[in-house]
């Protein structure tokens, strides 16, 4: 049936909404499936995901319709509709009235995404109040916390270089924890690969003492702080909790060098809320293996990478990883740099709305998925800032030299680029990065062409 009489406002005016700060706003990409028209769909997902059915019910009174989701704005050509949800519909906590992430996606991203009328719908942009974010957590930890540990300014303390211990699966405690050695002499920064965890030929409890143990030789070698990212995710709480608790008894006096790695997209809001909740003195590590089932641009319905960023700094995640924007081996483009700028900033724009965050602390992009030394450069030219944690598999031990000569032609890279240098003749002074030209010939010969002449390669 049409709901367009009630669920349907177009009067409304997007300022209006804003300035009573009342409302999330919910931009849609949406178009109805063969022989429903626009506004009545748009309509029937509005009713779906607030206070509709598809009768009409006697239960229904005048304070029910008054926190009906409204559609305020369409544009049928485009495709565009969006969606005024009363911030009074979402589930608070009985504990303390804070917000849930999983509310908002039960009601914005719920049961419309099933309806019969509907032949794609996916949200790629929404806005939040200010009177509703107060209610969500935030992160507790942000990139200056790791830039302290490394012993630089809070402010502007640049690029951290980090890898992805490789391969993902197959390595036992002693191989594992020497190739975390090998990084550490030349990188900052080491994160479980999502699927590590507690495997029957690499145990939690054998693995990470000898991580431990690694960690500090490569302090006493080199005089530096290292960080660790340990993968907690679990399906049960108390699993995760007991693996974060090993953990940190596990480093001892080094825990704050760790931070917590969450597959939070198959986990759910839940696992991140609970490790942003119960460890906030560690930097929460978002991981987002599995989303783009929903979020790659041919996936008709869902929500975009955009939108799952901008949900994992209400959430409370300390990093996000955001994909590399082109530059690497996954889906991106280089607009993708509004979803760093929205996670990072306190002030952005999105697609559709205009965020203010009011002072919630930032969420870092991760990049990672096919960077090296020789990619970074036009990665850090695109986005304008070299602020984040890179975490490069390949680029670190597919070195020529060796995975510490990998990581140092990493940060090399970023101090060509920030200085201005052209890479060519920042390589003949920089070893290292030099040696990422032949460790990497194919991109090599893609991004500089006539590179063997230049450096006097002969092979």
């Amino acid at each position: 049936m049409d709901q367009s009489n009630r669920y349907a406002d177009l009067s409304l005016k997007e300022e209006d909404l804003i300035k009573g700060d009342k409302h999330v706003l919910v931009a849609y990409h949406m178009q109805p499936a063969t022989g429903y028209g626009y506004l009545a769909t748009a309509s029937h997902i509005a009713a779906e995901s607030s206070t509709g059915t598809n009768v009409e019910v006697c239960t229904t009174d005048d304070f029910t319709k008054g926190v009906d989701a409204l559609v305020y704005e369409i544009d049928e050509a485009k495709g565009v509709m969006k969606v005024a949800y009363p911030i009074d519909l979402f589930d608070r906590n009985i504990t303390d009235g804070r917000a849930m992430l999983v509310s908002f996606l039960t009601l914005a991203i719920g049961n419309n995404q099933g309806q019969g009328d509907v032949k794609c719908l996916k949200m790629h942009d929404f806005y939040v109040p200010r009177q509703f974010m107060r209610l969500f957590d935030g992160p507790s930890k942000d990139i200056s916390d790791l830039w302290e540990i490394l012993g630089r300014p809070r402010v502007d303390g640049g690029y951290i270089a980090g890898t992805i211990i490789k391969p993902k699966l197959g390595l036992r405690p002693e191989p594992f924890a020497k190739a975390a050695y090998q990084f550490w002499l030349g990188g900052d920064f080491i994160k479980n690969d999502e699927p590590q965890g507690n495997q029957v030929f690499c145990p939690t409890k054998k693995v990470i003492p000898l991580v431990v143990d690694a960690m500090k030789r490569a302090m006493d070698e080199t005089g530096q702080a290292k960080i660790f990212s340990a993968n907690i995710t679990a399906d049960d709480h108390y699993e995760m909790l007991a693996r974060a608790d090993y953990i940190l008894e596990a480093f001892g006096p080094d825990a704050n060098k760790v931070a917590f790695l969450v597959d939070g997209y198959v986990g759910g809001p839940g696992m991140v809320t609970t490790a942003r909740r119960q460890y906030p003195g560690q930097y929460l590590h978002y991981h987002r293996a599995g989303h783009g089932a929903v979020t790659s641009p041919s996936a008709l319905r869902g929500y975009t990478a955009f939108v799952l960023a901008k949900m994992s700094r209400l959430q409370g995640a300390s990093g996000i990883h955001v994909g590399t924007m082109g530059y690497g081996k996954m889906e991106g483009a280089q607009d993708d740099r509004n979803i760093a700028y929205m996670i990072e900033r306190d002030s952005a724009d999105g697609p559709y709305y205009h965020q203010e965050w009011y002072g919630m602390k930032p969420t870092t992009p991760i990049i990672s998925g096919g960077m090296n030394a020789l990619r970074l450069p036009g990665f850090f030219q695109n986005l304008g800032h070299g602020n984040v944690i890179n975490t490069s598999g390949g680029g670190s031990y597919g070195h020529i030299d060796s995975p510490a000569a990998g990581a140092i032609s990493l940060r090399q890279s970023y101090e060509c680029w920030k200085s201005g240098a052209d890479p060519i003749e920042f390589a003949k002074e920089h070893k290292e990065f030099a040696r990422a030209f032949e460790s990497f010939p194919g991109d090599a010969d893609k991004l500089f062409p006539g590179w063997r002449e230049k450096l006097g390669v002969h092979k």
